[in-house]
Protein backbone atom coordinates (compact mmCIF):
# COMPACT_ATOMS: atom_id res chain seq x y z
CA UNK A 1 0.00 0.00 0.00
CA UNK A 2 1.43 3.37 -1.01
CA UNK A 3 1.96 5.52 2.10
CA UNK A 4 1.16 8.81 0.37
CA UNK A 5 -2.12 7.48 -0.98
CA UNK A 6 -2.99 6.20 2.49
CA UNK A 7 -2.31 9.62 4.00
CA UNK A 8 -4.27 11.45 1.31
CA UNK A 9 -7.31 9.21 1.58
CA UNK A 10 -7.24 9.11 5.38
CA UNK A 11 -7.02 12.88 5.83
CA UNK A 12 -9.60 13.64 3.15
CA UNK A 13 -12.01 11.06 4.60
CA UNK A 14 -11.64 12.53 8.11
CA UNK A 15 -12.10 16.06 6.75
CA UNK A 16 -15.33 14.99 5.05
CA UNK A 17 -16.76 13.85 8.39
CA UNK A 18 -16.38 17.19 10.18
CA UNK A 19 -19.02 19.80 9.35
CA UNK A 20 -18.52 23.52 10.06
CA UNK A 21 -21.10 23.16 12.84
CA UNK A 22 -19.09 20.41 14.54
CA UNK A 23 -15.94 22.51 14.18
CA UNK A 24 -17.83 25.57 15.49
CA UNK A 25 -17.05 27.50 12.33
CA UNK A 26 -19.45 29.80 10.46
CA UNK A 27 -20.77 28.01 7.35
CA UNK A 28 -20.31 30.73 4.75
CA UNK A 29 -22.35 30.31 1.58
CA UNK A 30 -25.36 28.14 0.90
CA UNK A 31 -23.84 26.23 -1.99
CA UNK A 32 -20.97 24.41 -0.33
CA UNK A 33 -19.60 21.73 -2.63
CA UNK A 34 -18.50 19.56 0.27
CA UNK A 35 -20.45 18.46 3.33
CA UNK A 36 -17.34 18.46 5.48
CA UNK A 37 -14.62 21.01 6.01
CA UNK A 38 -12.73 22.69 3.20
CA UNK A 39 -8.94 22.48 3.18
CA UNK A 40 -8.64 26.14 4.14
CA UNK A 41 -10.89 25.54 7.15
CA UNK A 42 -8.74 22.65 8.38
CA UNK A 43 -5.65 24.81 7.87
CA UNK A 44 -7.25 27.58 9.95
CA UNK A 45 -8.15 25.20 12.78
CA UNK A 46 -4.67 23.60 12.74
CA UNK A 47 -2.85 26.92 12.60
CA UNK A 48 -0.96 26.22 9.36
CA UNK A 49 -1.08 27.77 5.91
CA UNK A 50 -3.49 26.46 3.29
CA UNK A 51 -0.56 25.57 1.02
CA UNK A 52 1.12 23.60 3.79
CA UNK A 53 -2.04 21.69 4.70
CA UNK A 54 -2.66 20.92 1.01
CA UNK A 55 0.88 19.54 0.83
CA UNK A 56 0.21 17.37 3.88
CA UNK A 57 -3.08 16.05 2.51
CA UNK A 58 -1.29 15.05 -0.67
CA UNK A 59 0.92 12.79 1.44
CA UNK A 60 4.01 15.00 1.44
CA UNK A 61 4.72 14.85 5.16
CA UNK A 62 8.49 15.29 4.85
CA UNK A 63 9.82 16.38 8.26
CA UNK A 64 6.45 17.30 9.75
CA UNK A 65 6.67 18.00 13.48
CA UNK A 66 4.72 16.26 16.22
CA UNK A 67 3.11 19.58 17.15
CA UNK A 68 1.65 19.90 13.64
CA UNK A 69 0.35 16.32 13.77
CA UNK A 70 -1.33 17.00 17.12
CA UNK A 71 -2.81 20.19 15.68
CA UNK A 72 -4.19 18.23 12.72
CA UNK A 73 -5.64 15.63 15.09
CA UNK A 74 -7.41 18.37 17.06
CA UNK A 75 -8.67 20.13 13.93
CA UNK A 76 -10.08 16.90 12.51
CA UNK A 77 -11.38 15.78 15.93
CA UNK A 78 -9.57 12.45 15.70
CA UNK A 79 -10.13 9.91 18.44
CA UNK A 80 -7.24 8.06 20.07
CA UNK A 81 -7.12 5.26 17.49
CA UNK A 82 -7.28 7.70 14.58
CA UNK A 83 -4.55 9.87 16.10
CA UNK A 84 -2.27 6.87 16.54
CA UNK A 85 -2.96 5.86 12.94
CA UNK A 86 -2.03 9.35 11.71
CA UNK A 87 1.30 9.17 13.55
CA UNK A 88 2.02 5.72 12.12
CA UNK A 89 1.32 7.02 8.60
CA UNK A 90 3.62 9.98 9.22
CA UNK A 91 6.39 7.64 10.36
CA UNK A 92 6.12 5.70 7.09
CA UNK A 93 7.02 8.80 5.05
CA UNK A 94 9.49 10.45 7.46
CA UNK A 95 13.19 10.57 6.65
CA UNK A 96 14.16 8.23 9.50
CA UNK A 97 15.13 4.60 9.58
CA UNK A 98 12.70 2.38 11.49
CA UNK A 99 14.00 0.34 14.36
CA UNK A 100 14.55 -3.36 14.05
CA UNK A 101 11.26 -5.22 14.02
CA UNK A 102 10.62 -8.34 16.02
CA UNK A 103 9.02 -11.09 13.98
CA UNK A 104 5.50 -11.93 15.21
CA UNK A 105 5.32 -15.33 16.86
CA UNK A 106 3.18 -17.93 15.10
CA UNK A 107 2.77 -20.27 18.04
CA UNK A 108 1.53 -19.83 21.59
CA UNK A 109 3.97 -20.39 24.43
CA UNK A 110 3.05 -23.26 26.81
CA UNK A 111 2.81 -20.83 29.75
CA UNK A 112 0.23 -18.75 27.86
CA UNK A 113 -1.69 -21.88 26.86
CA UNK A 114 -1.91 -22.86 30.54
CA UNK A 115 -3.39 -19.45 31.36
CA UNK A 116 -5.99 -19.87 28.59
CA UNK A 117 -6.89 -23.37 29.73
CA UNK A 118 -7.13 -22.15 33.34
CA UNK A 119 -10.00 -19.84 32.39
CA UNK A 120 -12.40 -22.77 32.54
CA UNK A 121 -15.65 -20.83 32.97
CA UNK A 122 -15.16 -18.27 30.20
CA UNK A 123 -14.47 -18.56 26.47
CA UNK A 124 -10.85 -17.49 25.89
CA UNK A 125 -8.60 -17.26 22.85
CA UNK A 126 -5.17 -16.13 21.80
CA UNK A 127 -5.21 -14.36 18.45
CA UNK A 128 -2.61 -12.60 16.32
CA UNK A 129 -2.89 -9.27 14.52
CA UNK A 130 -4.38 -10.98 11.43
CA UNK A 131 -7.14 -12.45 13.61
CA UNK A 132 -5.93 -16.04 13.33
CA UNK A 133 -7.05 -17.98 16.41
CA UNK A 134 -3.78 -19.48 17.64
CA UNK A 135 -5.16 -21.12 20.76
CA UNK A 136 -8.45 -21.51 22.63
CA UNK A 137 -9.78 -23.20 25.74
CA UNK A 138 -12.65 -25.68 25.69
CA UNK A 139 -15.27 -22.95 26.08
CA UNK A 140 -13.63 -20.88 23.35
CA UNK A 141 -13.74 -23.74 20.86
CA UNK A 142 -17.37 -24.39 21.81
CA UNK A 143 -18.36 -20.74 21.39
CA UNK A 144 -16.71 -20.54 17.96
CA UNK A 145 -17.65 -24.08 16.97
CA UNK A 146 -18.95 -22.82 13.61
CA UNK A 147 -15.53 -21.38 12.77
CA UNK A 148 -13.63 -24.46 13.94
CA UNK A 149 -15.89 -26.63 11.79
CA UNK A 150 -14.52 -25.05 8.60
CA UNK A 151 -10.82 -24.22 9.07
CA UNK A 152 -8.47 -23.10 6.29
CA UNK A 153 -6.58 -25.69 4.26
CA UNK A 154 -3.60 -25.35 6.64
CA UNK A 155 -5.84 -25.75 9.68
CA UNK A 156 -5.91 -22.03 10.49
CA UNK A 157 -9.08 -20.49 11.88
CA UNK A 158 -9.34 -16.83 10.86
CA UNK A 159 -12.24 -14.73 12.13
CA UNK A 160 -12.01 -12.09 9.38
CA UNK A 161 -12.17 -14.62 6.55
CA UNK A 162 -15.11 -16.31 8.23
CA UNK A 163 -16.87 -12.98 8.70
CA UNK A 164 -16.65 -11.98 5.03
CA UNK A 165 -16.38 -15.24 3.10
CA UNK A 166 -18.65 -17.68 4.97
CA UNK A 167 -22.42 -17.31 4.44
CA UNK A 168 -23.07 -18.64 7.92
CA UNK A 169 -21.37 -15.59 9.46
CA UNK A 170 -24.47 -13.44 8.94
CA UNK A 171 -26.44 -15.78 11.18
CA UNK A 172 -23.68 -16.25 13.73
CA UNK A 173 -22.96 -12.51 14.15
CA UNK A 174 -26.36 -11.08 15.04
CA UNK A 175 -25.32 -7.53 14.07
CA UNK A 176 -23.17 -8.48 11.12
CA UNK A 177 -22.70 -4.94 9.80
CA UNK A 178 -21.35 -3.68 13.13
CA UNK A 179 -19.07 -6.69 13.53
CA UNK A 180 -17.74 -6.20 10.00
CA UNK A 181 -17.25 -2.44 10.42
CA UNK A 182 -15.42 -2.91 13.72
CA UNK A 183 -13.06 -5.60 12.47
CA UNK A 184 -12.12 -3.72 9.29
CA UNK A 185 -11.41 -0.52 11.23
CA UNK A 186 -9.29 -2.48 13.67
CA UNK A 187 -7.49 -4.31 10.87
CA UNK A 188 -6.57 -0.97 9.28
CA UNK A 189 -5.14 0.09 12.64
CA UNK A 190 -2.96 -3.02 12.63
CA UNK A 191 -1.76 -2.29 9.08
CA UNK A 192 -0.85 1.24 10.19
CA UNK A 193 1.19 -0.14 13.07
CA UNK A 194 3.15 -2.53 10.86
CA UNK A 195 2.76 -1.82 7.13
CA UNK A 196 5.51 -4.34 6.33
CA UNK A 197 3.64 -7.35 7.73
CA UNK A 198 3.27 -9.53 4.64
CA UNK A 199 0.56 -11.66 6.24
CA UNK A 200 -1.60 -8.61 6.92
CA UNK A 201 -1.06 -7.29 3.40
CA UNK A 202 -1.97 -10.67 1.90
CA UNK A 203 -5.15 -10.88 4.00
CA UNK A 204 -6.28 -7.39 2.99
CA UNK A 205 -5.50 -8.11 -0.67
CA UNK A 206 -7.37 -11.40 -0.62
CA UNK A 207 -10.49 -9.98 1.02
CA UNK A 208 -10.47 -6.88 -1.19
CA UNK A 209 -10.64 -9.22 -4.17
CA UNK A 210 -13.17 -11.69 -2.80
CA UNK A 211 -15.58 -9.51 -0.80
CA UNK A 212 -17.37 -6.38 -1.98
CA UNK A 213 -18.42 -5.67 1.58
CA UNK A 214 -14.81 -5.73 2.75
CA UNK A 215 -13.76 -3.41 -0.10
CA UNK A 216 -16.59 -1.02 0.78
CA UNK A 217 -15.63 -0.85 4.44
CA UNK A 218 -11.89 -0.70 3.73
CA UNK A 219 -12.44 2.30 1.45
CA UNK A 220 -13.94 4.24 4.38
CA UNK A 221 -10.46 4.48 5.99
CA UNK A 222 -11.93 4.16 9.47
CA UNK A 223 -9.61 3.05 12.27
CA UNK A 224 -10.44 1.97 15.80
CA UNK A 225 -9.33 -0.01 18.80
CA UNK A 226 -11.29 -3.12 19.61
CA UNK A 227 -10.07 -3.93 23.11
CA UNK A 228 -13.28 -3.91 25.15
CA UNK A 229 -17.01 -3.90 24.52
CA UNK A 230 -19.99 -6.09 23.70
CA UNK A 231 -20.54 -8.75 21.09
CA UNK A 232 -23.91 -10.27 20.13
CA UNK A 233 -23.77 -13.80 18.73
CA UNK A 234 -26.34 -16.42 17.78
CA UNK A 235 -24.95 -19.80 18.73
CA UNK A 236 -26.56 -22.80 16.97
CA UNK A 237 -26.84 -24.74 20.25
CA UNK A 238 -27.55 -22.25 23.06
CA UNK A 239 -29.10 -19.39 21.08
CA UNK A 240 -28.56 -15.64 21.46
CA UNK A 241 -25.61 -14.44 23.50
CA UNK A 242 -24.86 -10.88 24.62
CA UNK A 243 -21.22 -11.11 25.62
CA UNK A 244 -18.73 -8.69 27.10
CA UNK A 245 -15.16 -8.99 25.89
CA UNK A 246 -11.73 -7.82 26.99
CA UNK A 247 -8.60 -7.91 24.84
CA UNK A 248 -5.17 -7.87 26.50
CA UNK A 249 -1.95 -7.57 24.52
CA UNK A 250 0.79 -10.06 25.35
CA UNK A 251 3.93 -7.88 25.41
CA UNK A 252 6.31 -10.85 25.37
CA UNK A 253 4.65 -12.27 22.24
CA UNK A 254 4.62 -9.70 19.45
CA UNK A 255 1.27 -9.36 17.69
CA UNK A 256 -0.56 -11.73 20.07
CA UNK A 257 -3.50 -10.85 22.31
CA UNK A 258 -5.58 -12.72 24.87
CA UNK A 259 -9.33 -12.37 24.34
CA UNK A 260 -11.76 -13.31 27.13
CA UNK A 261 -15.56 -13.30 26.85
CA UNK A 262 -18.00 -13.00 29.73
CA UNK A 263 -21.61 -12.31 30.67
CA UNK A 264 -23.39 -9.95 33.01
CA UNK A 265 -24.19 -11.70 36.33
CA UNK A 266 -27.73 -13.06 36.45
CA UNK A 267 -28.31 -12.58 32.74
CA UNK A 268 -29.77 -15.11 30.32
CA UNK A 269 -26.36 -15.15 28.62
CA UNK A 270 -24.72 -16.30 31.85
CA UNK A 271 -27.14 -19.25 31.95
CA UNK A 272 -26.53 -19.93 28.26
CA UNK A 273 -22.76 -20.08 28.90
CA UNK A 274 -23.38 -22.68 31.62
CA UNK A 275 -25.29 -24.78 29.09
CA UNK A 276 -22.50 -24.23 26.56
CA UNK A 277 -19.98 -25.46 29.14
CA UNK A 278 -21.95 -28.69 29.63
CA UNK A 279 -22.29 -29.17 25.87
CA UNK A 280 -18.56 -28.53 25.37
CA UNK A 281 -17.54 -30.98 28.09
CA UNK A 282 -19.83 -33.67 26.64
CA UNK A 283 -18.43 -33.16 23.15
CA UNK A 284 -14.85 -33.27 24.40
CA UNK A 285 -15.50 -36.50 26.28
CA UNK A 286 -17.02 -38.08 23.17
CA UNK A 287 -13.99 -36.96 21.17
CA UNK A 288 -11.57 -38.56 23.65
CA UNK A 289 -13.54 -41.82 23.60
CA UNK A 290 -13.56 -41.85 19.79
CA UNK A 291 -9.85 -41.06 19.64
CA UNK A 292 -9.07 -43.86 22.07
CA UNK A 293 -11.19 -46.27 20.02
CA UNK A 294 -9.36 -45.36 16.81
CA UNK A 295 -5.96 -45.72 18.46
CA UNK A 296 -6.73 -49.08 20.05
Amino acid sequence: MDARNEIREFLSSRRAKITPELAKLPAYGVNRRVAGLRREEVALLAGVSVDYYTKLERGNFGSVSESVLYALARALQLDEAEREHLFHLATRTAAIRPGRRRTPARTVRPAVQRVVDGLADAPAFVRNNRRDLLAANTMGRALYSELYRHPEADGTVNTVRYLFLDKGARDFFSDWEKAATDVVANLRTEVGRDPHDAGLQDLVGELSTKSRDFSRLWAAHDVSYHDTGFKVLHHPVVGDLQLTFEVMDLPADVGQSLVVYGAEPGSTTEEALRLLSIWAATNEQHSRVEEARLNS
